[in-house]
């Protein structure tokens, strides 16, 4: 196999990986999901992720880390441990769907693009987060954890039905959420 067959899964696992940034167990669950309805195939060693146990695991931390970031304080606290948390979905959920990848390219390109991805999402929605709770008190953060929800939902979906569009997708609220940021901030003259 060339290069070219491989381009695919990379895309549809850096994809995913920017989805974790958003929500870290949300795309792991659509992941689950998916691998067990047979619409995704995952590398062999990740089968376990589409068991009925991982997708009550899995359902379980989705729903009390969306709660979670709808209680001030506790909102910029999650972001403090979802960063770490999102790098390493990230390069799971890479890895998970780069089946036919040879292992030295697939656990490069997690770690490397996949935990990239994570990392990049997750910092950009943290610092948006912050950047609220600092001009709204906190009270425009709600507003900012349902786009990050509707965004980790919208992207790993679409991750599955479409990666080069999820890709897209996460591009452009990557730049969005960086305009965001950019407008609250005072000018430097």
């Amino acid at each position: 196999m060339d290069f070219a067959t491989y381009i695919l899964p990379i895309v549809l696992g850096i994809s995913l990986a920017a989805a974790t940034g958003f929500r870290v167990f949300i795309p792991l669950l659509v992941m689950g999901l998916a691998a067990r309805e047979g619409v995704l195939s995952v590398s062999s060693g990740f089968a376990w992720v589409g068991t009925t146990p991982a997708l009550v695991m899995l359902s379980v931390a989705a729903a009390i880390e969306v709660a979670a970031y709808y209680i001030p304080g506790l909102d910029n606290l999650m972001d403090t441990l979802a960063t770490p948390a999102a790098v390493v979905a990230g390069v799971l959920a890479s890895a998970a769907v780069m089946a036919d990848v040879p292992p030295m390219l697939k656990w490069t390109l997690a770690i490397i693009a996949g935990g990239g991805a994570a990392g990049l999402t997750q910092g950009t929605t943290a610092l948006l987060r912050g950047h609220s709770t600092v001009l709204t008190a906190g009270f425009g953060n709600p507003i900012i954890a349902t786009g990050e929800l509707v965004s980790a939902l919208a992207v790993s979906i679409l991750s599955i039905l479409a990666p080069w569009i999820a890709l897209l997708v996460a591009l452009v609220l990557l730049a969005a959420a960086y305009r965001l940021m950019r407008r609250g901030r005072p000018s430097r003259t």
